[in-house]
C-alpha cells in the first residue's frame, strides 16, 4: 500500500497551466511588434550602409530614401514623421524613437518603447 499522495491534481494543473498560457499568449501578441521593429532596424542599417560614401546628402534625400525603403518593407508604424534626421558634423544621424502597443485582453495592453539610430556618412 502507498502511504503518500503521488501526482498533481486538477487544481494543481490549473495553477501551473494558466500562468504559462498567459505568457505564451503575450509572446504571440508581441511577436508582430518585434518583427516590425526588426524591419525598421534592418531598413536603417541597410540605408546607412548604402549611403555611407555619398557626398551630396541632405535631409530631404535621406527622408525620401527612407520613405521608399519603408514602403518596400511594408512598414506602417512608425510613420516617416516619427524619424528624426539631424546633422552631426559632416555626418547625418537618423533616429527612430517610438512606442507601440500590443493589446492583450479587455483593457490590458503592453506598451513597448523602441529607439534605434544610425549614422550616415563620416564625421571626419
Amino acid at each position: 500500500m502507498r502511504t503518500g499522495q503521488r501526482g498533481i491534481t486538477l487544481i494543481g494543473w490549473l495553477f501551473l497551466l494558466i500562468p504559462l498560457a498567459i505568457v505564451v499568449y503575450a509572446g504571440i501578441r508581441l511577436t508582430p511588434v518585434y518583427l516590425n521593429y526588426m524591419k525598421v532596424s534592418r531598413t536603417l542599417e541597410r540605408m546607412a550602409e548604402e549611403m555611407r560614401n555619398e557626398d551630396a546628402l541632405g535631409a530631404q534625400a535621406i527622408r525620401t530614401s527612407l520613405q521608399r525603403r519603408l514602403d518596400i518593407e511594408s512598414v506602417n508604424h512608425p510613420s516617416i514623421d516619427d524619424f528624426q534626421i539631424t546633422r552631426d558634423g559632416r555626418a547625418w544621424t537618423v533616429r527612430a524613437e517610438y512606442e507601440d502597443i500590443a493589446p492583450l485582453f479587455a483593457n490590458v495592453s503592453l506598451l513597448l518603447t523602441f529607439d534605434k539610430s544610425v549614422q550616415i556618412g563620416s564625421n571626419e
